[in-house]
């Protein structure tokens, strides 16, 4: 009765999300307090279980880069970086897009898409508002590329960390394994954006212009603090990259910037904190809560011991429908606390396989299945919820199908190409 209360819960919450007849922070708010007093989640535990709970490195990386950017935004870098976009790409839309996506894709496997995404919107949103041009179409295709990106390395998407860490996979093996499929999904993607946002791509010869004929150096406001900022933002990165390395979780490394930031800027503390995404920070807090139901009253094991009983011993068929059910399951019930709950049904079928390579075939598809199940629909990932919130205190507001109404087509493109490189590599 509990599972099936917690799944009422949830897909109504679900509902009005996706219509938007009530904003998404009450929708996930009241949706997790009805769980809570209805005792469908762990109680006090649903603030520190790693599993049935919030994931606070989420929240706290999201804080702490948002701090980060918010210092860095008077210093006029985005503007700069926004002037420099233009004009390399002459104001052709579509080249616009490509280049703005690849920049983001190529800094995503580093930096993690998130953070990507914080650092990059900015720049879409005021090189749009120079040319007079709509943002959305732009802030899309690159939440979409940085979902794709992030899936090569280690630390570009949050569910690798967990994947990683459960299997016990290093920053190496992702490049080996998931790098190359990437590559050339981002590649046929890039072909694909110009047919699916074809209707969007707007040429103002007059704005481009005006563009054209400014200085990208005079935009920047205060050389000096953007010195401190990019050696401190540059010390954060390395801090990234080091994660398996030092052992050190992303959102602490993300705080310490933000903290370190705030010193060498000596900016006023309201003023940043102002920036900060409170709405999204909350958005994912509920959201958290309402997955930790599904966990707590067994419905997403239920569903993952159902899956496992159709696979028997045809271990193509488990990657499969690893695959190809992530990409289902992680598109609805966000894919970061869908890979921590799914990860230990995961390791049970890895453990029963006949050998390593096997297993770790298994491991790739449940990846590549949780990384592209993020582009799925608004919802899915971190950076899909991030972008849309930047958008929206910018002014231009993304509703949930228009971005999900391409998010579902770049999935299930992205999973058939996944699909198909798993069995060639690992089966064929």
């Amino acid at each position: 009765m509990s599972a099936v209360l917690a799944l009422a819960i949830f897909f109504v919450a679900f509902y009005f999300i996706a219509t938007e007849k009530v904003g998404k922070v009450k929708v996930v708010l009241v949706a997790a307090g009805a769980m809570a007093v209805l005792g469908l989640v762990p109680g006090a535990d649903v603030f520190y279980s790693e599993h049935e709970g919030i994931d606070w490195n989420v929240i706290f990386l999201l804080f702490g880069m948002m701090i980060i950017v918010g210092i860095i935004k008077p210093t006029g870098l985005f503007d700069y970086l926004a002037i420099w976009a233009a004009k390399r790409s002459k104001g052709q839309p579509y080249r616009l897009m490509v280049m703005l996506m690849l920049i983001t894709a190529v800094a995503s496997p580093f930096l993690d898409n998130v953070t990507t995404i914080m650092l990059v919107a900015p720049v879409t949103i005021v090189v749009c508002n120079r040319l007079r041009i709509p943002a959305q179409p732009y802030l899309i295709a690159e939440v979409l590329a940085s979902n794709i990106g992030g899936a090569a390395t280690l630390i570009g998407d949050p569910p690798n960390i967990i994947i990683g860490s459960r299997a016990g996979l290093t920053f190496n093996d992702f490049l080996v394994h998931m790098a190359p499929v990437v590559v050339v999904i981002f590649a046929l993607f890039v072909v694909l954006t110009k047919f699916l946002f074809r209707k969007s791509f707007v040429y103002n010869a007059d704005r481009v212009a005006e563009v054209l004929s400014l200085q990208e150096k005079r935009a920047i406001k205060d050389p000096k603090l953007l010195i401190r900022c990019l050696v401190v933002l540059g010390l954060v990165v390395v801090g990234f990259g080091l994660h398996s390395v030092l052992h050190v979780e992303p959102s602490v490394v993300a705080l310490v910037g933000a903290g370190v930031m705030y010193l060498v800027a000596r900016v006023d503390a309201e003023e940043v904190l102002d920036e900060v995404e409170w709405g999204t920070l909350a958005f994912f807090a509920g959201l958290f809560i309402m997955v930790a139901g599904l966990v707590h009253t067994g419905v997403i094991d239920t569903v993952g011991e159902w899956a496992i009983e159709q696979f028997g011993d045809n271990y193509f068929v488990a990657a499969t429908a690893l695959l190809f059910g992530s990409g289902v399951l992680g598109a609805f019930f966000d894919n970061i606390p869908y890979t921590a709950t799914m990860a230990p049904i995961v390791e049970g079928v890895v453990a029963q396989a006949p050998n390593p390579a096997t297993g770790e075939a298994l491991w790739w598809a449940f990846a590549l299945g949780a990384d592209f199940s993020g582009n799925g629909t608004a919802v899915a990932a971190s950076a899909n919820v991030v972008a849309i919130g930047i958008a929206a205190r910018s002014g231009h507001r993304i509703s949930f199908w228009q971005f999900t109404r391409y998010g579902i087509v770049v999935t299930v493109f992205s999973l058939l190409l996944a699909w198909l490189y798993v069995w060639l590599r690992y089966f064929m």
